[in-house]
């Protein structure tokens, strides 16, 4: 069974590759929901302002230097 690839409590940033038009700052894992149309979805609060948003997995990543599918 698949399982979700970040924590709550995670320091993440957007994905540059999907589009995701936030600014590129750092956010916090809140909340990890349940699967939707094949892919994990988390609640994310940004570190700089008080809006919390729900994104998929795909449109997150660790690091903020690097890209998904981006060699490090």
């Amino acid at each position: 069974m698949p399982e979700h690839k970040f924590k709550i409590g995670e320091r993440l940033f957007p994905a540059r590759s999907v589009g995701f038009s936030v600014p590129d700052v750092a956010y916090v894992v809140v909340r990890r929901l349940p699967m939707r149309a094949g892919e994990f979805e988390y609640q994310i609060k940004s570190l700089t302002e008080p809006d919390e948003r729900v994104v998929r997995e795909s449109q997150l990543r660790s690091n903020p230097w690097h890209s998904p599918g981006r060699a490090s």
